[in-house]
């Protein structure tokens, strides 16, 4: 029987002078990385040109992480980054000692999920690439890079969990000094990151084993958004709230904008089971390049 487990991770994996490699942002590059292959492979083989899927993933990502500081910055923290925009993307504050390195210490997956959603409609209005069949494709692929951002976020001790007696608890050493330290919490990072795992590794089997490619439009983005978020919405529960204002809400931040996406997630399922539609990659008139 456990009896708690003693975290005390490093959120720093290498140190050279000036330098510092943390593990969250190690973990986000692999994540986006494995993404992009998984999904490189799929789109590749059912005939989009792979200059095109390499001008599509790159742009991709680059709005995906745009998405995720502005949806943290106004979401839970408008308050304070309302009266200092720059740093929404200019991480300095002006202190006594001079100009200080913040960083982006706020993301959040609601804006990302937002920018994502954004840009495939932009690009495959643009490519004439069919818009479910795109989102379809990254529905399965984006769950493995969600799974190694809540890593990345136990390599930091953030985003922790409510007090808890189970013997899974997780007691957060590198929060010495605060209310949140020396008790054992909700693993909530890990309950995520299990989840998004299950998933990726369930819609990889259901689109290269079960269906061989041949999924309908809008049920592999549909399941992906109905399991993300129902599953954000209940490990929410199991979370400290993360912001003040929080605290005199019956349901968070985190559980108020996952509802929307939820309900989307089930309108493309419903869609998708009603038509059953198999999409090509291009619309007539679509560009190779």
């Amino acid at each position: 029987m456990l009896a708690y487990i003693t975290w005390n991770a490093d959120p720093i994996l290498i140190r050279l002078g000036n330098l510092r490699i943390g593990w969250y942002g190690l973990l986000l590059a692999c994540g986006f990385l494995l993404a992009y292959l998984v999904f490189q492979k799929m789109v590749t083989r059912e005939g989009l040109p792979e200059k095109t899927s390499d001008r599509f993933a790159v742009s991709l990502i680059l709005w995906t992480v745009v998405g995720l500081r502005i949806g943290h910055c106004l979401f839970y923290d408008w308050a304070y980054f309302s009266h200092h925009l720059l740093e929404i993307f200019i991480p300095f504050v002006e202190t006594a000692e001079g100009w200080k390195f913040t960083g982006y210490a706020g993301l959040a997956s609601h804006g990302g999920a937002i920018a994502i959603f954004c840009y495939v409609l932009w690009f495959s209005h643009k490519r004439r690439v069919r818009l479910l069949w795109l989102l379809d494709r990254l529905a399965i692929a984006i769950p493995i890079a969600a799974a190694f951002v809540r890593c990345g976020n136990l390599m930091n001790s953030e985003i922790i969990g409510t007090v808890t007696s189970k013997p899974w608890g997780f007691i957060f050493m590198q929060l010495q000094g605060t209310d949140e330290c020396c008790e054992p919490r909700h693993p909530a990072q890990l309950y995520e990151a299990f989840v998004y795992l299950c998933l990726f590794l369930f819609q990889v089997w259901y689109y290269f084993k079960h269906t061989k490619g041949k999924i309908y439009a809008g049920r592999a983005v549909g399941i992906s958004l109905s399991v993300i978020f129902i599953a954000r919405f209940i490990i929410e529960f199991f979370k400290k709230e993360q912001v003040d204002f929080e605290k005199a809400m019956t349901l968070d931040m985190g559980q108020w904008l996952s509802i929307p996406f939820i309900l989307l997630g089930l309108a493309f399922l419903i869609w998708s089971y009603r038509k059953k539609t198999l999409p090509t990659p291009l619309k007539e008139g679509g560009k190779n390049a």
